[in-house]
Parts: structure tokens; sequence; C-alpha cells
């Protein structure tokens, strides 16, 4: 059985939209951990912007890297209701998300990375259906932006797992769903 792992860029006020304010955090230490975590998956879950956003951005580069090379090779499912077709070694999740979702889950193998799709992410958390929850928190407030957490979500509980620092002054959140009381 897989795991879905989330990994999210997040501000110290929530802010989870256009990370480019993770530009100057970013160094070896946050390249090495996200590595470890693409390595660790066998697929990318991602919504439609973020598949679209990504395939714009790491299809056209240059593969001698190691993390652009798997980024563009690992295969990506994606949640939508507009998309009919897509490329970049993705396939459109057809029906119920959670429903296909579960299938996925079930089959054997690395876990399911999904990146940013924030809609997809709330979706997945209302359902259950995350597993690891890894906020990579950056030390930077924005005012203002598209948060994590949609209003009216169900209250849940988290275990922390674990953390990870990095001399950039961001670290890594590792949550769990908290076992019922």
């Amino acid at each position: 059985m897989s795991k879905v792992v989330v990994v999210t860029y997040i501000t110290m006020d929530g802010v989870v939209e256009d990370p480019a304010w993770t530009g100057p955090f970013w160094n070896d230490e946050h390249a090495k951990y996200q590595n470890g975590q693409l390595r660790a998956s066998r697929a990318l879950l991602l919504g439609r912007a973020t598949y679209e956003s990504f395939a714009e951005a790491w299809a056209p580069r240059d593969e001698s890297d190691e993390f652009t090379a798997r980024m563009n090779s690992i295969p990506k499912y994606v949640a939508t209701t507009t998309l009919q077709t897509a490329t970049w070694n993705a396939a459109i999740i057809d029906g119920d998300v959670i429903e296909q979702v579960a299938k996925l889950k079930a089959e054997p193998g690395a876990d399911l990375l999904v990146y940013g799709s924030v809609t997809l992410v709330n979706k997945l958390i209302e359902h259950d259906m995350v597993d690891e929850l890894k906020l990579f928190l950056h030390p930077v407030t924005l005012g203002s932006g598209k948060r994590l957490f949609a209003d009216g979500l169900t209250p849940k509980t988290w275990t922390l797992a674990g953390t990870q620092s990095f001399s950039s002054g961001a670290l890594v959140l590792d949550y769990r769903p908290a076992p019922p009381a």
C-alpha cells in the first residue's frame, strides 16, 4: 500500500500561493531534502493548476540535473475537471478523485507525492487521504494570499512526527493524522 505524502511550501502566516518567496531560503540542504522526497515517491499527484505550471517550468529543462530528470520522468496523476488530455508523463484522474486516489493508494509501491495543489490537498484532508503532511515553513509573512486550509474545513488533529531545520531558517514540520480518540 502506498502513502499520500503532501509537501507544501508555506509562510509563517499560512500563505501557500505563488511560492516565489522561497527563493532566498533555497540552498543545498533544501535541494537535498526535496530530492530525497522525489526519489522516495513512485508518482506525483497534482491538481490541474500545479500540473500546468510544473509542466511549463520543468519539461523544457536540461535533464542532466538528477532532480529535473526525475521530475520529468516520474508518472503524474492530475486531478482535474477541465483537462481532457495530459502530456509530460501524466494521466488524468477520471471520475471521483477520492475513489481514484484510494485505488492508487491500494497499489503496492512507494509514496504518492503531492506538491502545491491546495484545492486537491484540502479535498484529500477532508476525506482522510493524507498520510503525511510536511509543511515546509519559511520565515516570511506576506499578509495576504491563498492559505493552505480552506475556511470550513472539518477540524482535524495532527501528530508531529518530526522536524528538520535548515541553515536558511526554513524548516519542515512533519505531521501525521492523529489516531482517533
